[in-house]
């Protein structure tokens, strides 16, 4: 069994959205996740010209900013649904879930609610994760892909357990994220062997780890942290890259590997080195 491994980009949302096709398109990406609802223009129309003149191509829709499903679940499906019809509009199949803001608020460092869930809001994020992939699938014909958030209440190895073990596979599947899931100490070629079927989507990070570490000690948030420098461009951190490559390869799927975090002027660099294993095309 063979699979494909198609290397992609997260925007840089820091520059101009047409420096940023322009750049990635010289970089050697050919493929795009679009990133906060409203940086690339939402007009199909436009943007398909827009990345046709660069031969580039969307890999999938992204929802950030609603929260997490276990809370304000109308404005969730709401932002979902919005993010649904760009991303079909476009010709991408799947849609990235960031459960983001989280229980923390990333300027102040305040919490907003506790960093656990209880049962009965653990019973809500599961059925509410469920509702929502069964209306991305039967409704727009798209996959939904959680991504775990290190300031949220799915982060860690358990947690993300928990997720998988109680959504169904039809509905619901993975963005192994691995800068987040490192961050929270999970370990993510553990997950890859346990949920070789559930792995569906794959953003790229890497973290420093001893700057982890201080922000761990220090009670940073996330966002503190990637301030601090935790977030780091390959090869410079961890996990790293050719044994993560190397599992995905094995699992014979075809995946988006989408380098994230990663500012504008690196991505040539981005490119090229991710590209160097092999594997990634």
């Amino acid at each position: 069994m063979t699979g494909v491994l198609r290397l992609g980009s997260g925007p840089d949302t820091r520059i101009p959205w047409r420096r940023l096709l322009d750049e990635l398109a010289a970089a050697g990406y050919h493929w795009l996740e679009l990133g906060p609802y409203g940086y690339l223009p939402p007009d199909p129309g436009l943007l398909l010209d827009e990345l046709a003149a660069r031969d580039l191509h969307v890999c999938a829709g992204t929802v950030t900013g609603a929260g997490g499903p276990h809370g304000d679940f109308a404005a969730v499906l709401a932002e979902t649904r919005r993010v649904a019809e760009l991303t079909r509009a476009l010709g991408a199949s799947d849609v990235v879930f960031v459960p983001s803001p989280g229980y923390r608020d990333d300027r102040t460092g305040g919490y907003l609610e506790a960093a656990e869930l209880g049962e009965g809001q653990w019973r809500s994020l599961l059925a509410n994760t469920g509702l929502l992939g069964r209306v991305l699938a039967d409704e727009y014909g798209l996959t939904l892909r959680f991504q775990p958030h290190a300031d949220y209440q799915v982060a860690n190895e358990h947690q993300v357990r928990r997720l998988l073990d109680g959504t169904d596979p039809r509905y619901v599947s993975l963005c192994l994220d691995t800068g987040h899931l490192t961050y929270r100490r999970a370990d993510v070629l553990e997950l890859i062997a346990r949920y070789p079927d559930r792995v569906g989507y794959v953003h790229l990070r890497q973290v420093d780890p001893a700057l982890a570490a201080r922000a761990d000690a220090e009670d940073l948030t996330y966002g503190q942290a990637v301030a601090m420098g935790v977030s780091v461009t390959p090869p410079a951190g961890v996990p790293e890259i050719p044994t993560l490559l190397a599992a995905l390869t094995a699992l014979g799927a075809d995946l988006f590997v989408v380098a994230v975090d990663v500012p504008s002027p690196l991505a040539r660099r981005a490119h090229d080195h991710l590209t160097s294993f092999g594997g990634l095309i």
